[in-house]
């Protein structure tokens, strides 16, 4: 188990577009885009600096929640597999890889695979998952998926350690783990068994003192001090947008920085960023400048 982020340092990713449509956050323009798009953004996150780019996670939408979450979901390890081949230096992010959903062995040689083809760029981040209809079209147990979870990622571990097994990973130890979730057993699940935390959500008692459990629930357990703590930015657009972006967070990048400094003052080292657009094309520029306007103003503090 190890961290990735050195001490010290704070890195932005962002989930891509089109590959995944939910209601919550699917811009309008996506609805039309495909495989282009989703490669123009990846690359424009890795050229800009991001630290990661984000692929989803479900099988089957039930329908009687597909018109929220709609039924756009891309497989994730087919994507990453293929962004690889499109990207040079930015990581290659699940978020969040459902295992209970799949054998243990099997989630390892992929994302193993994912690491060697890559050069060691594969972050698995993974979850319980959530949605009961897609675990019984999967014909997976809803009620043990935390049970099932903690058994897979003790098994996705041992399958990386496995000497035997080939490919073997880039980096020793496999791809880091990321524990996705801001319940209390997700966040006791990410300080026992994670490499970092992904939260879902805001935690109900505050990012500082979700921040604070977790490093303390790891010093109670022996386990490294160094760990990577992610948080959520609110959506945003750099700059003063000629039209209505609802409730994002808009403003120069000195503005947006000083409000993602009290993300990072607050112990993240992860960002995950959401940046509004109306098009492709709007969103690649938004990419550039927060990465290249914005970021260098929060990592200088």
């Amino acid at each position: 188990m190890a961290a990735i982020i050195g001490a010290g340092s704070v890195v932005w990713g962002t989930q891509l577009p089109v590959q995944s449509q939910s209601t919550i956050y699917a811009e309008p323009w996506e609805a039309t885009a495909g495989p282009a798009a989703v490669a123009a953004i990846a690359i424009a996150a890795d050229t800009a600096g991001a630290h990661s780019v984000a692929v989803c996670d479900h099988v089957l939408i039930p329908d009687d929640k597909a018109e929220a979450m709609g039924t756009e979901w891309w497989d994730t390890l087919t994507t990453l597999g293929w962004l690889a081949g499109l990207t040079s230096n930015v990581h290659l992010l699940s978020h969040v890889y459902v295992l209970p959903y799949r054998h243990p062995l099997v989630v390892a040689k992929g994302f193993a695979t994912l690491d060697a083809i890559s050069g060691g760029r594969a972050i698995l981040g993974v979850g319980a998952g959530h949605v009961a209809g897609e675990f019984a079209a999967l014909g997976v147990d809803f009620d043990r998926r935390g049970g099932a979870l903690d058994d897979a990622i003790d098994g996705v571990r041992a399958a990386f350690a496995d000497e035997s097994q080939r490919p073997r990973p880039h980096r020793p130890g496999g791809p880091p783990i990321w524990v996705g979730g801001s319940s209390p057993p997700a966040l006791r699940r990410a300080a026992a068994r994670g490499d970092g935390w992904l939260p879902q959500g805001p935690p109900k008692q505050g990012t500082r003192a979700a921040i604070a459990e977790l490093r303390q629930r790891r010093a109670e357990l022996g386990l490294p001090e160094a760990f990577d703590i992610g948080g959520n930015a609110a959506p945003m657009y750099v700059g003063t947008p000629a039209w209505d972006t609802g409730t994002a967070v808009t403003g120069s990048p000195d503005e947006l920085a000083a409000g993602l400094r009290r993300l990072t003052g607050a112990g993240v080292n992860q960002v995950q960023v959401r940046l509004r657009s109306r098009s492709v094309d709007e969103l690649c520029d938004q990419v550039t400048a927060f990465g290249t306007q914005v970021w260098p103003l929060v990592e200088a503090g």
